[in-house]
């Protein structure tokens, strides 16, 4: 076996073992990112029923278009 064909088949534990220290940092990051779109799509959601209220549609109609629209931020039904 070449030096090359060794490198080749360490690199995905040598790259598993940089990843380990950073794993912390980036699902904090992660965490904080999806916090931060969970608030921007919840206001959205409110000023959506504001408007669709103010339009002159009946509540009940606007609260179940606003869960229509607020579906879409639902990130959990895209990965699981």
């Amino acid at each position: 076996m070449t030096s090359e064909e060794n490198s080749r088949n360490t690199s995905p534990i040598k790259m598993f073992g940089m990843l380990i220290p950073r794993a912390p940092g980036l699902i904090f990051r992660f965490g904080k990112v999806f916090l931060s779109f969970k608030r921007q799509a919840n206001k959205g959601g409110k000023a959506f029923k504001k408007e669709l209220i103010k339009q002159g549609i009946d509540k009940e109609t606007a609260k179940g278009l606003t869960e229509k629209y607020l579906e879409g931020s639902n990130l959990s039904k895209y990965f699981f």
